[in-house]
């Protein structure tokens, strides 16, 4: 008979019910997580002087076993991986050992430590794998602080820019979608064990213990809360639906750049596939996927929103599908973010049809008109106005061409006031106007070059604080190893 259900329950669950509520699947993945939650627990009970330590070292041998053994060797009859982990420990040393275990716990706290310690491991691994493809970004921005290539605003030429600046405004994003990671993963981090199925418990336990065994950064100090919350999975699925949508824009970016009517780039063969009629076909198909696996993760948020919805407290069984969710998006989040970078990295820049392309769609109208501003000292919507009329005529702009328009507008001519064909050559080199926006953010090659230096140093000091993040899991991991070995 089921361990859980032989007291209250008389009837086993057939085949189909059993299927429909088994997380067993989904359980795979905090497997490890839970061998871990269950080895501070029982190292926490004998400390406490709530088990003896005869079956503190019986359960941790036995758990030892069980965790070389993997979960291929559980019952997968039952419902999910925490009773079908006990059954077996049971199975190895005994009731009356084994059932000592779940003292002090309810299967609410343990889960919720199991997801929030599988999800902080991920979270990291993500924030590692932004954090190389802002490095990538920032090493390509390098090589190119000087290719021209067009601005687009509504998907039209708008104004001369560089390659540089183009990946430094799309490292600067993902640099705060690491901000936003490291936001999750501290509210992830804290500790539920202990609240046992909401009321917390009338043993003496240790809650500090098991938060520092764990390396948690804190206990949720409201044991109804800790098994309740699933905000901070919530929370992480909202950062890589932010993230991904940072990623999907630059995937469509990458798509369009390697068409035949831009032809900006052409993407690493890895990151393409051909079609099985058209044999001079290369697809950019990993770009695209990416713009597809946006919508999963999007979905995914969406999911786990409606399951919470009006959920009472405190636990509900209605939070297991929330779980499955967030390890698709995780796994979707996670995959694109290395995608992109191999793309970036691997990807060959046609840096001659780039600036080609910027001699196209008058894009040095807005420096014209800033030229026009300067020199004549009319306001800027008249000469906004004159240069706009210029655009219409489709012409390349002389100075008997303003003088033309600014009489029709203006009633005077603009050579009077002092501009010169000089003036007009200038303002229309497209390099030159990228030179002259040397302003804080702008596409000045020596500006760029100052903003990423700016970021080299900020993705350093996070490359550092994740580091520390892993050296203080890290040890955890030692001590309750340590203490592992000296109990068992």
């Amino acid at each position: 008979m089921n361990i859980l259900r032989r007291g209250r329950l008389s009837v086993e669950p057939d085949e189909d019910i059993a299927n429909f509520t088994s997380s067993m699947e989904a359980d795979k993945r905090i497997f490890n997580a839970d061998i871990e939650v269950d080895r501070a627990h029982v190292i926490m009970l004998k400390e406490q002087g709530i088990i003896s330590a005869h079956n503190c070292s019986a359960i941790l041998s036995a758990l030892e076993k069980i965790k070389k053994e993997g979960i291929s060797a559980l019952d997968t009859s039952y419902e999910d991986v925490h009773i079908a982990l006990e059954a077996r420990l049971i199975g190895l040393v005994g009731e009356d050992t084994g059932g000592r275990m779940h003292s002090a716990r309810s299967r609410n706290d343990e889960v919720a430590a199991c997801i929030r310690l599988t999800l902080r491991g991920e979270l990291i691994d993500l924030m590692e794998e932004v954090h190389d493809l802002v490095a990538t970004l920032l090493g390509k921005a390098s090589e190119h602080y000087e290719t021209l290539m067009p601005g687009y605003t509504h998907t039209q030429h708008a104004q001369p820019t560089t390659l540089a600046h183009h990946f430094l405004a799309h490292a600067n994003a993902y640099l705060r979608d690491i901000e936003r990671l490291r936001g999750a993963y501290e509210r992830t981090n804290q500790n539920p064990l202990g609240a046992a199925a909401f009321a917390s418990t009338g043993f003496p336990i240790n809650r500090e213990r098991t938060t520092e065994l764990l390396g948690f950064d804190s206990a949720l100090p409201n044991s109804m809360d800790a098994v309740s919350a699933r905000d901070f999975m919530i929370e992480s699925l909202g950062c890589y639906a932010c993230l991904m949508t940072n990623l999907s824009r630059f995937a469509e970016e990458l798509i369009l750049w390697s068409s035949s009517e831009f032809e900006f780039i052409e993407l690493d063969d890895r990151y393409a596939s051909t079609s099985s009629i058209m044999p001079q076909k290369k697809n950019p198909d990993i770009a695209e996927l990416t713009r597809a696996k946006t919508g999963t993760v999007d979905g995914a948020l969406m999911a786990v929103l409606t399951i919470c919805k009006a959920l009472p407290y405190s636990y509900n069984r209605d939070l297991q599908e929330a779980t499955p969710h967030l390890w698709r998006a995780t796994d979707a989040t996670r995959a694109a973010v290395r995608m992109a970078e191999g793309m970036v990295r691997t990807a060959k820049i046609k840096k001659e049809n780039m600036e080609s392309a910027s001699d196209k769609g008058f894009m040095t109208a807005t420096e014209l008109a800033d030229t026009i501003v300067r020199v004549t000292g009319i306001p800027f919507r008249t000469a906004h106005h004159i240069v706009g009329a210029c655009a219409k005529a489709g012409t390349t702009p002389t100075l008997q061409d303003m003088d033309e328009f600014s009489l029709g507008i203006l009633h005077e001519r603009l050579s009077d006031r002092g501009l010169s064909e000089e003036n007009i050559r200038e303002a229309l080199d497209p390099m030159g106007n990228i030179r002259r926006r040397n302003v804080r953010g702008g596409p000045a090659p020596e500006e760029t070059g100052r903003q990423a230096a700016a970021m080299k140093k900020k993705l350093a000091d996070t490359g550092k604080e994740i580091g520390q993040i892993r050296k203080k899991l890290g040890e955890a991991s030692e001590k309750l190893e340590k203490v592992y070995h000296q109990y068992s």
